[in-house]
């Protein structure tokens, strides 16, 4: 089984913005974005319908970031860890 850490609470990231270079806040998996209930879904199920074809597989979970400075959006890769390591 897979972990995000960002999710669980096991790293935090710094990213850059893009556009005006400002750190981007985390706000969680794109996938609880989706509607009222997806973040109470399985979230293999999910990573069906998260927009990327491979997340599954290659173990990624997305993120949506945002940039408080200049409200710039971006969604990141999040490589998961293998809970058994």
């Amino acid at each position: 089984m897979n972990l995000c850490p960002l999710c669980n609470g096991l790293a935090k990231v710094s990213i850059e913005c893009s556009k005006c270079h400002s750190n981007l806040d985390d706000h969680g998996k794109l996938t609880d974005y989706f509607d009222d209930y997806s973040a109470y879904m399985d979230i293999d199920m999910v990573k069906m319908f998260d927009g990327d074809p491979k997340s599954l597989e290659n173990h990624q979970c997305l993120h949506y970031f945002y940039c408080q400075n200049c409200q710039h959006e971006e969604i990141k890769a999040i490589d998961e860890l293998d809970s058994f390591q």
